[in-house]
């Protein structure tokens, strides 16, 4: 536990450096200038943020050089000690380990591309919108080819033209919003480790453009693909990470949208009453919300989206007199035309039903889920397509469910 503790303070320095953009070397001589000695080198910085050891009599000297609080450096060495419970730096040390190696962002030291200005960003912004927007009738896996294509051209671009630093900030944004959807289209389809690392890459995006909201939506995306893959304790501290980033002053819009993924990440790790305050606050924080502070990719957040999550939570938590009646006014409002979605909700009815001890009823939405995920390239589909076929298994005597089993019970198995 310790040596895993070492690590997170390692990779926290490792942020801290990377935001006040120094190199390793940098940071070394600049311990010793202000210490007076020459016994630092970057051999030793590089041990820091490996983890090997703690810099118990340089933490003065690295809050003063890299301007942080010493107090946040000594809870942190603390922690990492093993003398503190919970890691004291909330999110920083969360999403530091988020960044991929290598700074693959970095802008290459002589670029020899063309010079672009807005118009290219524009363009790009427009084909990202565009991805959101197909994401909205069409499932992963017929988005995962141009989604990809797309992101390692936007990443091309960046790192081979020229621009102004106003140009590359916004780029890089452009960059961070096409890797949330590429990453979500390919945990829609399945890929879940190609979705991490576009996830990774947005997030470095995100925070060399300065965006916190941004980020924030990157790590609460991918918290939410931990949540639902067996690594529930990961997406919880992920989700309050991504809130925590992008802080109080973020477009009401996208805090509710974080405290959605909270209450869902607190659902999965079984925790009902942090689920259910988390489930409030993002309704609260919606009522304040208005559409012109809120960046784009925020725009299908609604009243009517919380409402399908407040209806997920009380089916995890087996309330099924609070899911039905949510689930059903949902379904009745749908656009029918977002299939993968329509699917998804009615699969939640189905075990609601179920849970509600109306195994008819959740039998027939259950043939509902499973003829539409035939034709939906979607893993999340087929995953809930299996989820409601087992729940069923508990009612295999009722008529209705022993037909379904009979005609569909193979799916169990794929």
């Amino acid at each position: 536990m310790t040596e895993e503790r070492r690590r997170h303070f390692g990779a926290y320095l490792a942020r801290l450096r990377r935001d006040a953009h120094k190199s390793q070397r940098q940071l070394a001589a600049m311990l010793c200038a202000v210490s007076g000695t020459h016994s630092l080198t970057r051999n030793e910085v590089s041990r820091w943020e490996r983890g090997e050891r703690i810099p118990e009599s340089w933490l003065l000297f690295i809050a003063e050089v890299l301007g942080v609080p010493v107090g946040e450096l000594e809870r942190a060495a603390a922690y990492a000690r093993g003398e503190l419970e919970g890691p004291p730096f909330g999110a920083a040390v969360v999403l530091s380990e988020l960044i991929p190696p290598g700074d693959s962002l970095t802008p290459h030291a002589t670029r020899t591309g063309r010079r672009i200005g807005s118009g290219e960003v524009a363009s790009l912004a427009a084909r990202v919108h565009g991805l959101r927007l197909a994401d909205d009738v069409l499932a992963g896996g017929d988005l995962m080819a141009p989604a990809f294509r797309e992101l390692s051209k936007a990443i091309r671009l960046y790192h081979e033209s020229t621009h102004t630093e106003a140009v590359g900030s916004a780029l890089l944004t452009q960059v961070g919003e096409l890797a949330q959807i590429a990453g979500w289209i390919a945990s829609d389809a399945g890929r879940h480790e190609q979705a991490e690392r576009a996830y990774r890459i947005g997030i470095e995006a995100a925070r060399q453009a300065g965006d916190g909201p941004l980020v924030a939506n990157l790590a609460g995306s991918l918290a939410y693909q931990l949540s639902n893959t067996g690594q529930e304790r990961a997406g919880l501290d992920l989700a309050r990470a991504a809130l925590e980033e992008a802080g109080p002053g973020a477009p009401p819009k996208t805090r509710a949208l974080f405290f959605d993924r909270v209450a869902w990440a607190h659902t999965r790790a079984q925790e009902a009453q942090p689920a259910m305050q988390a489930l409030g606050q993002a309704h609260d924080t919606l009522t304040e919300a208005d559409d012109d502070e809120a960046p784009q990719w925020a725009y299908w957040v609604s009243r009517e989206e919380l409402e399908v999550m407040d209806a997920r939570v009380f089916t995890e938590l087996h309330r099924p007199l609070r899911a039905v009646p949510l689930l059903t006014d949902v379904l009745r409002r749908y656009d029918a035309t977002h299939a993968r979605e329509v699917a998804l909700y009615r699969s939640w009815l189905a075990v609601a039903l179920a849970d509600a001890n109306e195994p008819e009823q959740a039998a027939r939405e259950a043939r509902r889920v499973i003829s539409a995920s035939v034709d939906i390239a979607s893993d999340r589909t087929a995953s809930r397509a299996r989820d409601v076929l087992r729940r069923l298994q508990d009612f295999e005597e009722v008529p209705e469910v022993g037909n379904l089993l009979h005609d569909h019970g193979h799916l169990l198995s794929a």
